[in-house]
């Protein structure tokens, strides 16, 4: 796994302590941009039948409880930002069953934008390249991990 500098790491850690204790609506925010980028994803949440819609979704206790568990992970990796290493197994196994469930890695980079547009909403004028470049820095490692996981899934799957 790469490294992440000290910067990078302050980056990080001030600006996720900043969104506040109650990270779900941050979330919110997070997947309906994600829903806008790739409107095709909203299938892999449909907890409604007749649920077509991103505010359905969205507004849905099963996906606020979805939006909980991405904001917990987030947490862990800001929480491991000295030995990211230690997360590796357990985003591995993300990456399983992130497979498992139909998504395709080429979702994880819209993640990624997702993710850099709430923290752009949510942070504003405090939003700045280098904070930017240290959350590029930070997800490519958690994708790289996550992409491992989902590879190895698919490859036990044409065993």
């Amino acid at each position: 796994m790469e490294k992440l500098t000290g910067k990078d790491k302050e980056l990080i850690r001030n600006s996720w302590e900043s969104l506040g204790k109650n990270k779900v609506p941050h979330g919110v925010v997070m997947f309906t941009r994600l829903f806008e980028l790739e409107p095709g994803l909203l299938h892999l949440f449909n907890y409604k039948a007749n649920s077509n819609s991103t505010q359905d979704c969205v507004s849905s206790p099963e996906f606020l409880d979805h939006i909980t568990k991405v904001m917990l992970v987030i947490d862990a990796a800001v929480s491991h930002l000295d030995d990211l290493h230690s997360l590796e197994e357990f985003l591995l196994n993300l990456g399983r069953k992130h497979q498992a469930v139909g998504v395709k890695t080429q979702s994880f980079s819209l993640v990624g934008e997702s993710l850099l547009y709430m923290l752009q909403c949510s942070l504003g004028q405090a939003y700045t390249a280098p904070l930017r470049q240290a959350w590029l820095n930070m997800y490519s490692i958690v994708v790289s991990a996550m992409s491992s996981g989902w590879t190895k899934n698919g490859e036990h799957k044409s065993d």
